[in-house]
This record gives C-alpha cells, sequence and structure tokens, in this order.
C-alpha cells in the first residue's frame, strides 16, 4: 500500500508542473513546495481540465492522461486545454510568481461576487460559495498563515512611514488630496517618496501625476516604480494596461493578488513616506492592505471628507472599520472646505457643513483634526495636466493650508516635515 502511494505521487507531480507551466513557471523551479501542495495543484489542474472538457465541446475529452504512465507526455494535457485559466490583461506571464500560492490567488477564473478567496479560512465555506465549482477544493485545501508576510515584511523594511489615505465616499478628492500629500513630503529634497495606488478598478493616479502614458520595468530586484522625480515614484495597474481606458473588471481575489504583488515585488529602495491610496468605502482592498501591511507596521490611516453630512456619514463608518482593524487613525481631513477665488481670494462656503462638518465630527470621534483644504479651480487643472498644484501655486491658501495639513500628519508619526528651503 505504501510503495502505491509512492507511485501515484508521480502523477500529481507531473499535474501540478502542468499547472505551473500554463501560467508561466515550473515546479522545477520550486524545490521547497511540500506534497500537501503539489496534491493541491494537481487536484487543481485536474478540476480545471474537468471542467473544460466538459463545456467546450472542441476539446476532446479522449486527450492523453498523465495518470498511470510515467512516460506519459506532460504537456498533453496543455495540448488538449491550452488555457486552464486565462492571464489578467495587461500582466505578462513574467510577471505572475509561479509559487502554488501566488497561482491560487488567481482562482476561480470567474469567482461569486463576495468570494473570500482560496487562502481565507472561509473559503468553500462561506454562502457566496454555494454553487461555486470550486468549492470543494477550496474548502480542502492547505491553510496556514500566509508565507508572504514576511516576504512582504523584508521588502518594505527600507519603507519608514507607511501611509493610507482613506474615504468612505468617493468622489471627495481622496485621489487629489493623495497626489498633493505626495507632492508636498517630495518637496523635501532630502525625502524619498513613493504612491501606491491601490484603487484597482479606478487607477487615478498616473493621470494627476502626469505619467499615464509610462509602463513598469521588470528587473532582477523586482518591479520599477515610474518615477515622476528624483525623489518621487509611483505604482499603479494603469502601468500595466495594454490601453488606457481599458476596464479593469476584477473581483477581490484577483484584486487581492495584484495588491499583494505590488507590495512583495516593487524595489521602492530606500524611501521616507509610502502614500497609498486607496478605494472608497470598506472593500477587499482595505482588507488586503492591512493584512498584508500588518507585520511591517502602517503609521495610520489620513481620512479624508467634504464638509456636508452625506460625506461623513459613510466617514463615520470608515473610521469604524479603522478601530475594528486595528489601524490607527492620524486624523481627518476635510477637503472642498469653502472656494477660494483665484483673483481677489474670497471664500465661499460651497458645501455647507449642516452638521459642523469634519472638525464637529473629528471632536465627538475623538480623533485628530488635521485640517481644511479650501476648493481651488486650479487643483483640478493642475491634475488634468498632470502638474503638480502644490509647487506651481504655492501662494494659494489652499496649497497653505496643505502645508499646515502635512506638518500635523508628521506631528501625528513624531516626524519633523519641515525642512529650510534655502
Amino acid at each position: 500500500m505504501g510503495a502505491a502511494r509512492v507511485c501515484d505521487f508521480g502523477p500529481l507531480k507531473m499535474m501540478a508542473e502542468v499547472w505551473g507551466r500554463a501560467v508561466g513557471g515550473s515546479i522545477g523551479q520550486q524545490p521547497e513546495w511540500r506534497q500537501d501542495e503539489i496534491i493541491f495543484a494537481a487536484s487543481l489542474c485536474s478540476s480545471s481540465l474537468l471542467q473544460t472538457q466538459t463545456m467546450d465541446p472542441r476539446i476532446d475529452s479522449r486527450a492523453p492522461s498523465v495518470e498511470g504512465n510515467d512516460n506519459a507526455d506532460i504537456n498533453a494535457p496543455l495540448k488538449a486545454a491550452p488555457k486552464l485559466v486565462a492571464p489578467e490583461p495587461g500582466i505578462s506571464h513574467s510577471l505572475i510568481s509561479p509559487s502554488i500560492r501566488d497561482l491560487i490567488l488567481h482562482l476561480p477564473d470567474q469567482p461569486p461576487e463576495h468570494c473570500p478567496g482560496p487562502e481565507s479560512q472561509s473559503a468553500g465555506k462561506g454562502d457566496a460559495c454555494a454553487g461555486c465549482p470550486n468549492q470543494q477544493i477550496c474548502a480542502t485545501a492547505p491553510k496556514g498563515p500566509d508565507p508572504d508576510i514576511p516576504l512582504i515584511t523584508a521588502r518594505l523594511t527600507s519603507v519608514k512611514h507607511k501611509i493610507l489615505v482613506l474615504s468612505g465616499k468617493g468622489g471627495v478628492g481622496k485621489s487629489t488630496f493623495t497626489t498633493m500629500l505626495g507632492h508636498a513630503f517630495a518637496a523635501n529634497p532630502d525625502a524619498q517618496v513613493g504612491i501606491m495606488d491601490t484603487d484597482i478598478c479606478g487607477p487615478s493616479i498616473p493621470k494627476m501625476m502626469g505619467v499615464e502614458q509610462e509602463t513598469i520595468h521588470v528587473s532582477n530586484a523586482g518591479w520599477s516604480p515610474v518615477w515622476v522625480t528624483e525623489n518621487l515614484g509611483v505604482m499603479s495597474v494603469q502601468f500595466m494596461l495594454p490601453n488606457r481606458d481599458d476596464a479593469v473588471i476584477w473581483r477581490g481575489p484577483k484584486k487581492n493578488g495584484l495588491i499583494k504583488q505590488f507590495l512583495k515585488d516593487v524595489e521602492w529602495g530606500e524611501l521616507d513616506y509610502l502614500v497609498v491610496d486607496t478605494p472608497p468605502g470598506t472593500s477587499d482592498e482595505h482588507l488586503s492592505v492591512n493584512s498584508f501591511l500588518k507585520e511591517s507596521g502602517v503609521d495610520g490611516a489620513v481620512v479624508v471628507t467634504t464638509p456636508q453630512e452625506v460625506s461623513l456619514l459613510d466617514v463615520r463608518k470608515e473610521i469604524d472599520f479603522c478601530r475594528k482593524a486595528g489601524i490607527k487613525i492620524l486624523g481627518i481631513v476635510e477637503n472642498m472646505s469653502g472656494f477660494v477665488c483665484p483673483k481677489c481670494t474670497h471664500e465661499s462656503q460651497i458645501f455647507k457643513a449642516t452638521t459642523g462638518g469634519a472638525r464637529r465630527l473629528a471632536l465627538d470621534m475623538n480623533i485628530p483634526f488635521l485640517g481644511a483644504v479650501p476648493l481651488d479651480p486650479r487643483i483640478g487643472m493642475a491634475c488634468d495636466f498632470g502638474e503638480s498644484f502644490f509647487d506651481n501655486f504655492p501662494d494659494s491658501p489652499a496649497c497653505k493650508a496643505l502645508r499646515d495639513v502635512v506638518r500635523r500628519v508628521g506631528e501625528e508619526m513624531g516626524v519633523d516635515t519641515t525642512y529650510n528651503e534655502d
């Protein structure tokens, strides 16, 4: 019986090799794989082949099998089913890690809307898993601590401070504020700053930074961010799309997998600040970023809102999320706080703070109020042209308010953000 099990392991290993080759990897490059991982890989491969043969009449169900034949052609299943899992648009095979743990982040190919992800403890057991063809595979897959967390922690040891920029409501200027915060930090020529855009389905940071036509480069050290200036770099999914107008229609596991690769594979070098822009709400991206960065340490989150109650309503939920997730709240910023005329500098209230605005909310919820940044039509113009509002209009009321916000953020982190401009 024992000998039979040893013999059975060979075909499974070949099936895992087939799976690895399907996404550009090879089991021969993974000597550390355990037997249970190879069996799991083989089960994924076998399941996908079975589904493909069942659903696609063009594929001959009599395709050669690797089982029970040590001399079988391990490429035969690939010839019968050339696309086990289609790679994501804009991401080449060379950019996808060949390890099993990375592969399962891209499965299933069409996950349920609220798929918890194959590595989740509720994988295959949650309500969203009902009816998924991979439910049984996910439920029986080996679970344990994410082995990539130590790799992420090691990669980010050279990053001194990590800041999340959050908002409960979309359209409050969170990404715009992120770019201005990045430029403000980078105004100090001795500071190295990075901006990571985790808004996978709505990446706007590259446009605002004037680098939307750029692409990332891959070296032995990892993915290289796109550098806007000598001390300000950006990483975004926008750089990986074949066309800038291509939609990224991904669900949780695929978005989470890309965020993990951003953190694990991007070679930032020595950074003083890494500013992470997130999508609105409290979704998969927020949970992923928090879980991946927990061991490396996050200084905290800056929450952006506008003065009106409809925005503050969602900000309260965002604050609750931070507290439940153990994320320190550096403070709240009231964006679009009044309109300042560029000519006469008169300020008008466009979005009235009917319930006291962010200042009152900060007081009620016992969190720091970082400041109020007024509206300025030149901010939108600077973003459209990919220019730095902070550098081009240093005397504007909005720019002066932003300097105060940066100073307050530094105080909350225990960092002196001031510098001698001379």
